[in-house]
């Protein structure tokens, strides 16, 4: 354990350090492809301000640090839905089911939808009658287990794939955390590396061009088929390292704060804050504040509330909301519905 421990302190020293050297100097915001999967999962999590990657303890854990799903002991499922910027819709459905000392195994999907358009040309910039569409979708499975009482490391495989119109970009991509509960007052250490994979390049019918490949010489077909050659993106690697505790803990009431820092491949490093109150394990009051430090941001506050009752005999269903301020962007908010059984 000591070892590992070693081990996973030099990638958090070292790996997001790499990360900022290959881009020193330059901007790196637009370098990535599939930005969907930097959209934060769950309005529990969001409503802390995205410092969760430590506190990730229900099904929203399965973005912020697959380890955490070890943490639960129900079986759980959750449906999350958001209306995102720009009349898009962003959806979020994840299960994870406890497997004794075998761990615990979970599966999820994230997609990204929006109205259809209507397709635009030079000679017809009111549209040409023809409508198309964007979407992008993630599916997931899920492993985490706990090594010993206070240690859990878990990891996701997922697909990825990015559509509009008739093109296509899919790949692959990994995800790892572990979390680690302190002797000092349970406090807890988080980390996780999200979206290490493979790159993304569009595809499709939409590259098609004819071609004279001597245009110079008389009597040759001018009409040869070719495609166009696109570029190949990087998906937004995301390094976070988290520490939430419990400032005060009693029968009916609970406090914790959380701070996460945040190293992404596609923008500069940042921090996120939060808190959240607890009454009676029935009402949650929680706060945030998203990208400390991170220039030109218009992310900021964040604020949300949930609320948890006993279904049937053994369950329980969860009801949380967030509101997050986006400045000249207006506000994004999430509705999240869990059940535990």
């Amino acid at each position: 354990m000591k070892v590992f421990l070693k081990l996973l302190l030099v990638m958090v020293m070292v790996i997001p350090q790499w990360a900022h050297a290959q881009f020193a100097g330059q901007s790196k915001t637009g370098i990535t492809a599939g930005t969907f999967l930097s959209i934060e999962v769950g309005a529990r999590a969001k409503a802390m301000g995205g410092a969760f990657v430590a506190r990730a303890n229900d099904v929203s854990a399965l973005y912020w640090n697959p380890s955490g799903i070890a943490m639960n002991t129900s079986h759980a499922v959750m449906f999350s839905h958001s209306e995102w910027l720009a009349d898009v819709n962003f959806d979020f459905a994840g299960v994870t089911l406890p497997l004794g000392n075998v761990g615990t195994i979970g599966a999820f999907v994230t997609s990204v939808t929006m109205p259809d358009m209507e397709v635009t040309t030079v000679f017809e910039p009111e549209g040409n009658g023809e409508l198309f569409s964007a979407s992008d979708i993630a599916i997931g499975l899920s492993y985490a287990r706990r090594l010993t009482d206070r240690f859990a490391i878990g990891f996701n495989a997922k697909f990825i794939q990015e559509k509009i119109f008739h093109m296509t970009a899919q790949t692959a991509a990994l995800d790892l955390g572990t979390v680690f509960r302190t002797s000092f007052n349970n406090m807890l250490l988080g980390f996780s590396i999200s979206n290490f994979g493979g790159d993304m390049k569009l595809s499709g019918i939409d590259t098609q061009v004819e071609h004279d490949i001597a245009p110079d010489e008389f009597g040759n077909n001018g009409r040869i088929f070719a495609n166009l050659e696109t570029e190949s993106f990087q998906l937004p690697l995301i390094f976070r390292l988290g520490v939430a505790m419990d400032v005060f803990h009693t029968e009916n009431n609970t406090l914790t704060v959380a701070i996460d820092g945040v190293a992404p491949n596609d923008n500069n490093q940042y921090l996120n804050v939060g808190g959240e109150y607890t009454f009676s394990d029935l009402l949650s009051l929680r706060a945030g504040y998203k990208t400390l430090f991170l220039d030109q941001s218009e992310e900021g506050l964040t604020l949300g509330a949930g609320l948890q009752t006993k279904l049937f005999t053994s369950g329980k269903i969860a009801f949380d909301y967030s509101y997050g301020d986006f400045g000249l962007l207006n506000n994004v908010q999430e509705f999240s519905l869990t059940i535990y059984f």
